[in-house]
């Protein structure tokens, strides 16, 4: 059987969501999202409020194996930092240049180094170099920046870098999350190099992961945005849940909602809560029709206990008896 991965998703899968998704099982791992590398080594604590996986055996709470991933574009700096990383017994370091975000791209991380394969392999060779022989260093990468043209030249410089095995997002950056993904381009990484390659991107349904292992040629599969839509997956690809999302998952769905949200207000971030619950709710919608209808009972409202209060309204109204209806996935636009 084929591995599966829970993806890095800056800005949404923090470690509360991290914690959510893995908890009904079928992830072989999962990846922090990204501790950015500037000037300084990150201290301990940096890692423990990001990534807080690595206080309880950098597992979730599921049980699910945990990976931090660095972005920084200095090859000693990330080296240092990755040293730091190390000492926190993570189950891996993940070293990020797939990130499409302008914030990140204008100051020359992430996608961007894509243009400079050298650097690539200059990153990797120091971080391989900088950890014990016994944490492995990987490293997720996009098709390039603007186009093609020097994919092939960025997997091999990565791999001859030392890293371990590549996560292959198969879009470039000026891509960012556009459909298609370019999942013929993944094979042609896959026969340039000779450590493992997980296929990444598009991949929202079962039928989307076969269609994708087909192409790709790759066996392992890393989903994004596809367990965010269905935390039930993961499970639906290891055959453990129903092929079609039913109604009693929507009531789990329903209760996830709820202790997301308890586990963020006890977080302190007051500010941004609200705002989290909608983001996920907007994905949501692509399984589920009441989650469309959640996400417009709560799209003003911007008091964390209103939103508790319209969630325990929609577990207890028995709205979930109603089918999932597949034209949900054309209401949500999937950039």
């Amino acid at each position: 059987m084929s591995r599966l991965f829970l993806a890095p998703m800056e800005g949404l899968a923090d470690y509360v969501l991290r914690d959510v998704l893995t908890a009904p099982g079928g992830f072989d791992g999962c990846v922090s999202e990204f501790v950015r590398v500037t000037g300084s080594v990150l201290p301990a604590r940096v890692y423990e409020r990001e990534a807080p996986e690595v206080l309880h055996g950098s597992r979730t709470r599921g049980g699910t194996p945990m990976v931090i991933q660095l972005l920084g574009s200095d090859p000693q700096w990330m080296a240092r930092n990755a040293a730091q990383a190390a000492t926190l017994s993570p189950y891996g370091i993940d070293l990020n240049f797939g990130c499409p975000a302008k914030v990140v791209n204008q100051h020359g991380g992430g996608a961007m180094l894509l243009a400079e394969p050298e650097q690539l392999h200059r990153i990797v060779s120091a971080v391989r170099a900088a950890v014990p022989a016994d944490v492995a260093v990987t490293a997720k990468m996009r098709l390039g920046v603007s186009d093609t043209a020097r994919a092939i030249d960025c997997a091999v410089a990565l791999a001859e870098g030392g890293a371990a095995s590549l996560v292959v997002h198969a879009r470039t950056r000026d891509e960012a999350y556009r459909p298609p993904a370019h999942w013929e381009w993944i094979a042609r990484i896959d026969d340039a190099v000779d450590v493992p390659v997980i296929a990444n991107g598009e991949v929202w349904s079962v039928a989307d992961w076969q269609r994708c292992r087909a192409v790709s040629g790759c066996a392992d599969v890393m989903l994004g945005r596809g367990a965010v839509s269905d935390p039930f997956l993961a499970r639906r690809i290891r055959g453990l849940a129903d092929p079609s999302p039913s109604a009693a998952e929507w009531q789990h769905v329903l209760r996830d909602l709820a202790g997301y949200l308890t586990t963020l207000q006890a977080r302190g971030t007051s500010s941004h809560e609200h705002g989290r619950v909608k983001k996920w709710l907007s994905y949501l919608q692509r399984t589920w029709p009441q989650a469309a209808e959640l996400h417009s009972a709560i799209r003003r409202v911007q008091d964390s206990r209103e939103i508790m209060e319209v969630i325990g309204r929609a577990r207890a109204s028995g709205s979930s008896s109603r089918a999932p209806r597949s034209e949900c996935v054309e209401q949500l636009d999937p950039a």
